[in-house]
């Protein structure tokens, strides 16, 4: 076990793929001299050079449309965007282009891009710079979604994401990238799975990205009331890996999913009417979620109004518990 930041998790996680495979490029604004706004990508292109490690204009569209080239010649472009709101201008290449290629060409020609969106909030921005757009893509056919939430899964998700033939929409919380924990010498999980982080027998609470941390402490602080919560990150978010979902809702009962997102039309939704299909004569209370409101994201200092927390969750929690 090695202990570092995430944003240090996801540097060494895209070192050790450009490693591996000398055909792993990493593009996007200011990800060269910079390292990135983040300073994910720092010392990438000292290492790798100028033609591994591309700065690119400031056109999303360009981007991604440049992806899409060097993946049908037989490179594994990995994309950053450098904020959440900023990837609109290249959503056309990404639904129109990255995720029709392979299926246009039969499963011939593959299409492994990787697009990597720092999202959500938390962190005081100014605006667009703030976005859970993780649905959009979530429901778009062709396309991998995932959200990673902690330095373990950071390191070996993007390694798993990038060596993957399909295009995959890879999130990152930005609000989490500072803080530390244990990356493992061996993958410690599929990609398109979900994993139980911590077992309880009370309420089921299904979450990803920056709110498996917030969950966790919810569950902490339920526990010293009486009640025992099991938190699912979710991880993968096209396709979903529910069956530890469903598994963990026959024995509690009652289910509670939060996101940062929206609520209508969302990941929220899809978990939440599944498991009422799989799950119904198991249920004790409905599906409740805790979510971002049905707004645009407010100004910095309302954030912390907008964003789930602690006590948000915990009130979800309490409700189902009240049925």
């Amino acid at each position: 076990m090695t202990t570092m930041t995430l944003a240090k998790a996801l540097n060494s996680g895209l070192r050790a793929a450009m490693e591996r495979d000398p055909k792993v490029l990493v593009m996007g604004e200011d990800v060269g001299k910079l390292g990135g706004v983040f300073r994910v990508t720092d010392g990438l292109a000292k290492d790798f050079g100028e033609q591994r490690v591309l700065d690119t204009p400031l056109s999303e569209s360009g981007i991604i449309g440049t992806a899409v080239g060097l993946a049908i010649r037989g490179f594994r472009p990995v994309c950053e965007i450098q904020f959440d709101g900023f990837v609109f201008p290249g959503y056309d290449q990404i639904v129109s282009q990255l995720a029709k290629v392979r299926f246009r060409s039969q499963g011939k020609v593959p299409m492994p891009v990787v697009v990597r969106i720092p999202f959500g909030g938390g962190i005081g921005a100014v605006e667009h710079h703030s976005e859970s757009p993780e649905s959009l893509f979530a429901h778009v056919a062709g396309l991998k979604v995932v959200a990673c939430s902690n330095p373990d899964d950071a390191h070996w998700m993007i390694r798993q994401a990038i060596a993957s033939d399909d295009p995959v929409i890879f999130f990152e919380p930005k609000r989490r990238y500072w803080e530390k924990g244990e990356v493992s010498e061996s993958e410690p999980a599929p990609l398109f799975s979900s994993r139980v982080v911590r077992s309880g027998a009370d309420v089921t609470v299904a979450c990803y990205g920056p709110l498996v941390k917030t969950c966790l402490e919810a569950a902490a602080a339920a526990e010293a009331e009486g009640t025992d919560l099991e938190v699912i990150d979710l991880r993968s978010l096209s396709p979903l890996d529910l069956g530890p979902v469903f598994a963990s809702v026959r024995r509690t009962g009652r289910l509670v999913v939060v996101s940062e997102a929206p609520s209508e039309a969302s990941v929220t939704s899809e978990v939440a009417a599944r498991v009422q299909e799989e799950c119904f004569h198991s249920l004790e209370a409905p599906v409740l979620r805790v979510t971002g409101f049905d707004t645009p994201y407010p100004p910095s200092k309302c954030e912390d109004d907008y964003l789930p927390d602690l006590d948000r969750v915990l009130d979800g929690v309490d409700r189902a518990l009240g049925w």
